[in-house]
């Protein structure tokens, strides 16, 4: 069925004339944008029981306490407002209205400055019951704004925070309608990059989902998720800490992939000298990867390849940056002190070559230094060649002639490096045949992969296998 959108006026009028539904607002910073919409729709008073605005910190303070930290705007801070006010929504309305499916909406917000120096984002969230005795659910989101100045950017807080109570209480039934209907009427204005929905209401579907759609949807170019299928921010995490990628296929992930890992991030952890809690590994799957021969993405190979990594304990980033620049860019804006990316070589030779190709009025220079900076270091893990078992590595890679001397700059200057421990002997497997040899059930697969991926391979029939013939 094709999506339609709805006005945001007529949303807000929805809600306002659903009785049941009653809740308090509670914005702070830049996002005292989200009641007044609700105020103007008309009929506010059959949905509003308290709005409130606290913009000076001491206030602010006052009412949710301290942030040791000093960041307002953070997902800690969010959640402390969630609290407050859905516990004094209970002590006080409970008992005069039994009837109603309670709500608190509450967002800490920052827009973009005079000076331009902060770009404008924030945490925005909704604790909320569907039925009046039913569980208590939480949908939380961190929103980056793309609007050029202070007053289009509150105005798109306004419309996303009546997106986000119209989206739990009329499309809970649809996970993939209700993050599409979150950028009704400013697609293009923001970027969802985190999305939380929790609650026994909502436990019919698989959390990591969510992600899916923001990145499939284009709601923003980057989702992450934990290895608890839980959404994660690198806000929370990453700011001015030290992360590892690894890009790959991971259908399946075989005993190179996990050598891959290893061997890379060893090097990267030597190299970097940093503790262990100042150093982050994610996978990255990207949306590409993941599409079908119809160019649809299958979201059951989606959620098999996430239970895979899973299973091995690493963090999945999902992405649909087509190119490393993409995913780079993204990163900046928390001034990741290290950031290593590991390719395959024959991954490298192909990313190289079609640059050379590209790039031949002059700009060459400019697309390289696009993807090499001075905190990147691209860690080449080696191929070996199916023709003739020779092995490929940073130092051994053919480049095109006119590249050589860049080429030559990058190892020079350890922008790109080699991975030297790598476990040789296992080269010779090839996931693409290895998952062959999982939907044929040839004999021997197995021995290809971690015994525990091949046990959950078998016991859950993932990949297409179909068990003993």
């Amino acid at each position: 069925m094709e999506y339609q959108m709805i006005k945001t006026e007529q949303k807000a009028l929805d809600i306002n004339l659903n009785d049941p539904i009653y809740g308090t607002f509670a914005e702070i910073g830049a996002g005292q944008e989200v009641a007044r919409n609700f105020f103007q729709a008309g009929a506010a008073a059959g949905t509003i029981a308290k709005t409130m605005s606290a913009y000076d910190k001491t206030y602010s303070d006052a009412i949710y306490g301290a942030e040791p930290s000093g960041r307002y705007v953070s997902e800690a801070r969010l959640y402390k407002m969630l609290h407050h006010e859905w516990s004094l929504m209970e002590e006080r309305l409970s008992k005069t209205r039994p009837d109603a499916t309670f709500f608190v909406f509450a967002d800490t917000v920052q827009a973009i400055n005079y000076t331009r120096t902060i770009k404008g984002n924030g945490w925005m969230g909704l604790r909320f019951r569907l039925k009046p005795d039913g569980p208590v659910n939480d949908m939380v989101l961190h929103v980056k704004l793309l609007d050029t100045n202070n007053r289009l950017q509150q105005e798109a807080i306004g419309v996303l925070g009546v997106n986000m109570i119209y989206a739990s209480f009329y499309c809970n039934d649809d996970p993939e309608k209700m993050v599409r209907s979150l950028v009704d009427n400013i697609k293009d204005r923001v970027s969802i990059d985190l999305l939380r929905i929790n609650g026994e209401d909502f436990n019919y579907f698989d959390k990591r989902i969510l992600s899916l759609y923001l990145v499939k949807h284009k709601l923003t170019s980057v989702a992450m998720f934990d290895i608890n299928k839980t959404g994660i921010h690198p806000s929370e995490f990453l700011y001015k800490e030290a992360l590892m990628v690894i890009r790959g296929n991971f259908r399946p992930p075989t005993l190179v992939t996990l050598d891959a890992i290893s061997s890379s991030y060893a090097q990267f952890r030597a190299e970097t000298k940093l503790a262990d809690d100042k150093l982050n590994l994610m996978m990255e799957l990207t949306v590409d990867r993941l599409k079908a021969d119809d160019d649809e993405v299958n979201e059951k190979d989606f959620l098999e390849r996430a239970d895979m990594l899973s299973a091995l304990g690493h963090n999945v980033l999902l992405s649909d940056c087509a190119n490393h620049e993409m995913l780079i860019n993204y990163l900046n804006d928390y001034k990741i002190s290290h950031l290593g990316l590991v390719i395959g070589a024959r991954e490298l030779k192909k990313i190289i070559s079609e640059k050379f190709e590209q790039n031949q009025d002059g700009r060459l220079l400019v697309a390289f230094g696009e993807l090499f900076s001075q905190n990147i270091r691209v860690y080449v893990y080696p191929a070996q060649n199916q023709d003739d078992d020779s092995i490929s590595t940073a130092e051994t890679l053919q480049v095109p002639e006119g590249i050589k001397f860049l080429y030559k700059y990058l190892l020079d200057s350890k922008q790109i490096v080699a991975v030297t421990a790598f476990n040789k002997s296992i080269l010779n497997i090839y996931p693409h045949d290895v998952l062959l040899e999982i939907k044929e059930n040839k004999k021997g697969w197995e021995s290809k992969l971690p015994a525990s991926l091949a046990q959950l391979i078998k016991d859950q029939k993932l990949f297409g296998y179909q068990g003993d013939l």
